[in-house]
């Protein structure tokens, strides 16, 4: 059952019907010629000149510098407090996520565009609103303070509000990103694994995720980076102490404010080397993935 389901489920409305690729290119070549310089000019004045000089700051004084920078237990702490919620934040963004975007894309019901409004609500909402908003809610003297404060239990100034602050902030990037392409795919494929007496765990794992598993890896190093970037909420929410709750954005810019150069740009450059690995691990998934070739007007 397990080796002929997915068979049995390959869409036959896409059997013999390719998705057609882009196009020749149309135009005057002078022109096609000037918007491609463009772009990589304006590509390389506002993203990789500052990427490169914040590579080259960090590395100014030399590797032994810049490492014996990160080597502070400051640092040290603040780079393990920003894997550790970022480590925190994908799952439940992973679960989350696929949950709302199923909900959306599998489901008519009242209120939906109220839910699709909710998701993409961080997106237009000022990270500094939202850390002020959790301290609002979770502070001493917030509206839940009189149930937080006498079981102890700490929220703001810790790292429960960074977490939540990131949770938020992330949220929508997987929702988003799965939400046009399981729409686009419909559920014929899933009915009929249901049909033929798949469970909905085992048509999750054998239909649904193998279809969406590319655009979802892609949305979750999105994320990952996003989290790991995260600033204006966490500022807020998190009281910027040193060595306990200063994640590296937040010990990039004390560092800079106390004239630590340095420490200041190895904590930059190490911060950019992991979006730089993010891209590229993105860039990658989307040149193996299935049909990109095709996509790409390659035979």
């Amino acid at each position: 059952m397990s080796d002929i389901l997915p068979a049995v489920c390959a869409p036959a409305i896409r059997a013999g019907h390719p998705r057609p690729g882009p196009g020749p290119a149309s135009g005057p070549p002078a022109m096609r010629r000037a918007l491609i310089l463009g772009a990589a000019a304006v590509a390389a004045v506002l993203l990789a000149a500052p990427l490169a000089v914040i590579l080259a700051s960090a590395l100014a004084e030399g590797p032994r510098a810049a490492l014996a920078a990160l080597a502070e237990p400051a640092a040290r702490s603040a780079i393990g407090l920003t894997l550790l919620v970022a480590a925190i934040v994908m799952p439940v963004n992973l679960v989350v996520g696929i949950a709302a975007a199923w909900t959306v894309a599998r489901f008519d019901f009242r209120g939906k565009a109220a839910l699709l409004a909710l998701i993409e609500l961080p997106f237009s909402v000022s990270p500094v609103v939202v850390g002020l908003a959790l301290v609002l809610l979770y502070g001493s003297g917030g509206i839940l303070a009189p149930v937080l404060a006498p079981l102890g239990v700490k929220i703001v100034f810790a790292l429960p509000a960074i977490v939540l602050a990131t949770l938020f902030i992330t949220f929508p990037f997987i929702a988003r990103a799965l939400i046009p392409l399981m729409q686009e795919q419909g559920a014929a494929e899933e009915e009929a694994a249901l049909t033929l007496g798949a469970g909905p765990l085992r048509m999750f794992l054998t239909v649904t995720l193998p279809n969406i598993r590319w655009t979802l890896l892609q949305a979750v190093l999105l994320c990952n980076a996003r989290a790991m970037g995260e600033f204006g909420a966490v500022a807020v929410v998190s009281g910027k102490i040193r060595g306990q709750t200063a994640t590296m954005p937040i010990m990039i810019e004390m560092l800079y404010n106390e004239y630590l150069s340095t420490a200041a740009f190895a904590m930059s450059g190490l911060l950019a080397a992991l979006a730089l690995v993010t891209l590229a691990l993105k860039a990658r998934l989307e040149d193996v993935r299935p049909g990109a070739a095709a996509a790409r007007g390659h035979p």
